[in-house]
């Protein structure tokens, strides 16, 4: 697992935002296309991909890419 893979993965939940607007640093909550919607398909997204249950206080205690993806690294062991 690594930070670019996991981005990637990230930015394929969303329809209409370029891949190229994600970095680790992305404070993803602020993207126009953000909604509870997405957040359902990156938890499912987690889970598929990384075998992690992640829960919607990680992603609200989540500023950044990078603050979910060290969540989703604690958890994976």
């Amino acid at each position: 697992m690594n930070i670019q893979e996991f981005i990637e993965n990230f930015a394929a939940q969303f329809d209409d935002t370029d891949v190229a607007d994600f970095t680790a640093e992305t404070k993803f909550k602020q993207l126009d296309e953000w909604s509870s919607l997405t957040a359902l398909s990156v938890i499912a997204m987690v889970d598929d991909e990384y075998d992690v249950i992640i829960k919607g206080n990680d992603i609200i205690n989540s500023e950044t890419i990078q603050d979910l993806y060290d969540v989703v690294v604690k958890l994976h062991g």
